[in-house]
């Protein structure tokens, strides 16, 4: 008994001594890492970049935001610091990038520790746990997604393949128009004005259907459900979501019940059904179909297996797809009539352009009616130069998708923590008076050979000019969002001239924020058909 009960307390005091152990070399540990830590930050000796004065308790510079971030920003940059600044939004620190050498650091320099996203709870919700390319964080799984997209979904020649897709629905689109056009036959009669936005948005909407999904679904109201629920993903995923300020929260389920919570979870539902459908149904024909021709969903479907991606991985990438390829073309297009419609000059050397390109044969009394196809456009400068200026005055996500840093690292002389959150504002960027002359103007001059922007093209690697991003985290779908954009505007002002409607002296140019820019007011123009304008004299 003796020595059982000497075996217990030797057995219990080894225990104790073994746990003291192991807590006295956590707690070195932690004490060396932290130690670590701070002598590298002395050895340095690094400040933090600089933050405007004004920060409230609780919210910090929340109060400074407003309800046009972009503009803000880039106003207190100016006053505070023009490449690098610090604001405290909410219990969130967010270093805001306005200069090109502070975005080239930040997407260039150190994109491998930059790379990555913010938790975000709507996005959790929407995006099937952040799983698809635009939110999820960065490593393997997203990796993998993006090789997908990148490899075999949106290179050049897969966009290519669409050409056919893409004239289809622009003719659609031009004989909507017309149709909605009312001048007599004599153009006597002024026509009167059309809603352009909703005829801009049902084209984008029914070009990336067609590549998604491969056909036409105009007559059972599918477009017009994904077009409804990519405007309530993008109000979601752009709203003011207090979890992502103050993630402590988010923690101990404060937002379980929260109106946001509850309208991402009701859209997911509305989500699940349609892609279920959607998928079963596609999946039935991927046998039939090859790499070369077959549609997004049928790649995605194909590929699954070999990529290692769940079904929730899928659903979120067409997610992606739909929200990020209807959004960008709506706004670019929308975005450009309206620049055109306050600039004449600018529209009538685009339009000499355009119809410079098929002259009528010397028996044809009136312009050809079919649409300008893809290889007609091939050699148009001021076409592309008129949408790289478009692109540059209004990127379609002005402040694109924020940056998690997940280590510390330096910049500019400035120390960013692991942690940081980073935001590119694109919008300033390209409003930069520093790299821009006349920034403030529309001058799509500027990008053509011999212009001061010629060089530039919009895929990342000029730190001035930024709407898709750059590095990692670039947006994959340029050359499709360019090839619908280009297309369209080019048909619209070679089918038509266009006016203002009565009592109009411009286009209001007013903004409203969202994780995309939208105009405030809808588009509304007088489109004359060019038969009717020649008659006219015009």
């Amino acid at each position: 008994m003796a020595g059982e009960a000497l075996f217990s307390i030797h057995g219990t005091a080894a225990q104790a001594l073994f746990l003291l152990f192991l807590v006295s070399l956590v707690i070195l540990l932690i004490g060396r890492k932290r130690w670590s830590r701070r002598k590298s930050k002395q050895q340095l000796n690094l400040p933090l970049p600089p933050s405007p004065p004004g920060k409230f308790p609780v919210i910090g510079h929340l109060h400074l935001v407003g309800s046009l971030p972009h503009v803000a920003f880039r106003d207190l940059a100016r006053k505070h610091g023009r490449d690098l600044m610090l604001l405290r939004l909410g219990a969130v620190n967010t270093v805001v990038v306005s200069s090109p050498r502070a975005a080239e650091a930040v997407l260039r320099t150190h994109d491998h520790a930059l790379a990555s996203r913010p938790r975000s709870t709507v996005a959790d919700i929407i995006l099937y746990g952040s799983s698809d390319v635009g939110f999820a964080p960065y490593g393997d799984p997203w990796r993998q997604a993006r090789k997908v997209v990148t490899t075999h979904m949106l290179n050049a020649k897969k966009v290519h393949s669409f050409r056919h897709d893409r004239e289809e629905e622009v003719r659609i689109t031009v004989a909507k128009i017309r149709a909605s056009a009312t001048a007599a036959s004599a153009g006597t009669v002024p026509a009167t004005a059309v809603d352009m936005s909703g005829h801009l948005d049902s084209y984008a909407n029914d070009v990336v259907c067609r590549a998604v999904l491969g056909r036409h679904h105009g007559d059972d109201g599918r477009n017009k459900l994904l077009r409804e629920l990519t405007n309530i993903n993008m109000s979601l995923l752009g709203g003011f979501n207090l979890e992502d300020y103050f993630p402590g929260l988010a923690i101990v389920g404060v937002f379980t019940g929260l109106v946001v919570c509850h309208r991402a979870t009701r859209v997911r539902k509305r989500w699940d059904e349609l892609l279920d459908k959607l998928i079963d149904e596609q999946g039935r024909h991927r046998e039939h179909e090859n790499d070369a021709s077959s549609y997004f969903i049928h790649v995605l479907l194909s590929l699954q297996e070999e990529y290692g991606l769940t079904t929730d991985n899928v659903k979120a990438i067409l997610v992606d797809m739909f929200d990020a390829g209807i959004e960008t073309t709506y706004l670019v297009l929308e975005f450009a009539m309206a620049e055109l419609m306050n600039n004449r000059h600018v529209m009538a050397k685009l339009q000499a352009e355009v119809r410079r390109r098929r002259t009528p044969a010397p028996n044809q009394e009136e312009p050809r009616q079919d649409v300008l196809t893809e290889e007609e456009l091939g050699d148009m400068a001021y076409l592309r130069a008129t949408v790289k200026e478009t692109l540059r005055l209004h990127p379609p996500g002005p402040l694109l998708i924020p940056h998690l840093s997940i280590a510390d690292c330096q910049i500019d002389g400035y120390m960013i923590p692991a942690g940081t959150r980073l935001i590119v504002n694109a919008w300033a960027l390209g409003r930069d008076p520093v790299s821009w002359e006349m920034p403030e103007e529309f001058m799509p001059e500027r990008f053509l050979p011999g212009g001061s922007a010629a060089a530039l093209n919009g895929k990342g690697k000029d730190f001035e000019y930024l709407p898709f991003g750059s590095g990692r985290r670039i947006c994959p779908g340029i050359n499709f969002a360019n090839a619908a954009v280009e297309m369209m505007l080019a048909n619209l002002v070679y089918h038509f001239d266009w006016e203002l409607p009565a009592e109009t002296e411009e286009v209001d140019m007013n903004e409203v924020f969202s994780l995309s820019i939208r105009r405030k007011e809808k588009l509304l123009l007088v489109p004359v058909p060019r038969s009717v304008s020649d008659k006219r004299g015009g």
